[in-house]
């Protein structure tokens, strides 16, 4: 048997640690938004989801549930796939003309950044930008809060429907920043694998890819957290389990529901915080709006062999969540790769349309980026240079 020391340094230490929401679970869940609307005493809800979801059937599906349940709604559809913040001044202003009492945020993970964001300037005057994560938080009236918020993933990758946290775009900069703010936490979280059912395989990849990405650098994120660290490694057990068959075996329902906890159990294990492979994958999608999740699985690889060098215990440990053999860092990257192989998930970020050319650019940007500052080793602009060159180039 392996004996271990206790790091004191660590379990000595006072920490204060946050945990998630409400969350509901299953498959068929969605029939029952009419009575946990009832018990949140939500009237009418703005329904908010993203352009590429709007004429999708679990749209019609939950008008259809909210009306048997004599709730009326409306629906804001005009968010992109790296929100922006002249959207969500629009989503802000049709939620106030229409009267709206809650936000029902529908879809993958920039529905949810865009239905939180949304959330923050509905009921005041205070300018979005006033919520970036690194100022100081504005004072919210006890008599006129957020609306009450309830997340719907219907792609299971973001982990985004259990924090308070949205990615939104600057339109000027062209950057992406975190905004947040503490008292803004959704109500319910609704974790319905019946809804994912229909996701291609491509998009199934890539957010599958997301979620894996999310319980890696979470995990390595320097610091005692073990309700982020056991969220991460049970995250990464489910992942290996049914990634492939989510992927080759699109109807399989216990592979879709084992890929939808693993991601909101990944988004709970970065409460910890992110690392590089966030930080340019974040300024990435700022300047050229790629996918998410594809841009993260592209540029993980490159972040590995930059950071799990001396990481030889938490690899042990990742090693075995996902049941690899040899538990060694070569190993642990070689099968990160091989598994992104097999979902077909592509080699370089020039092939979805990053030129080489950006680089110097890109990396001033990840260097301001907050997954920067957490990231558990320091790089150099010399060596996120050469992160991104390399993510750009010949990722794997």
């Amino acid at each position: 048997m392996r004996n271990f020391e206790i790091d004191s340094s660590e379990i000595l230490t006072p920490q204060d640690w946050t945990f998630p929401i409400p969350i509901s679970y299953g498959p068929g869940t969605m029939s029952r938004i009419g009575k946990f609307c009832e018990s949140l005493k939500i009237k009418n809800p703005l329904i908010v989801t993203d352009r590429g979801s709007k004429e999708l059937p679990f749209i019609e599906k939950l008008k259809k549930f909210l009306i048997e349940a004599n709730i009326g709604s409306d629906l804001f559809f005009e968010i992109s796939p790296n929100p922006r913040d002249d959207e969500i001044a629009n989503g802000s202003s049709k939620f106030q003309s229409g009267k709206h009492d809650s936000i029902i945020t529908i879809g993958g993970g920039s529905a949810m950044d865009g239905g939180k964001a949304i959330c923050l300037t509905a009921n005041n005057d205070i300018p979005l930008w006033d919520f970036e994560l690194e100022q100081p938080s504005p004072h919210i009236s006890k008599d006129n809060p957020f609306p009450k918020l309830i997340c719907i993933p219907t792609t299971a990758g973001t982990g985004a429907e259990t924090d308070s946290t949205a990615m939104v775009t600057h339109l000027e900069k062209r950057m992406k920043f975190c905004i947040f703010h503490p008292e803004l936490k959704p109500s319910l979280a609704l974790l319905d694998p019946e809804l994912t059912l229909q996701l291609p395989a491509t998009l199934t990849s890539w957010t599958g890819a997301d979620a894996m990405t999310h319980a890696i650098e979470g995990y390595c994120v320097s610091g005692f957290n073990p309700m982020c660290d056991g969220a991460a490694l049970e995250s990464l057990s489910l992942i290996s389990k049914s990634l492939y068959l989510a992927v080759e075996e699109p109807q399989n329902l216990a592979a879709r529901g084992g890929m939808l906890v693993a991601s909101c159990l990944g988004g709970i294990a970065f409460l910890k915080g992110l690392g590089l492979v966030h930080a340019i994958s974040h300024m990435v999608g700022a300047e050229y709006n790629t996918h998410h999740g594809l841009t993260n699985a592209i540029v993980l690889p490159v972040v590995l062999r930059f950071n799990l060098p001396t990481m030889e215990e938490k690899v042990r440990r990742m090693s075995e969540a996902m049941q690899f053999d040899d538990h060694s860092v070569g190993s642990f990257i070689s099968n990160i790769e091989k598994l992104l192989d097999r979902i077909q998930i592509p080699r370089s970020l020039s092939e979805i349309g990053v030129p080489a050319s950006c680089a110097g650019r890109i990396t001033e940007k990840a260097m301001k980026d907050l997954a920067y500052a957490t990231n558990p080793r320091s790089a150099t602009f010399e060596e996120m240079h050469e992160l991104v060159l390399a993510s750009i180039k010949n990722a794997r």
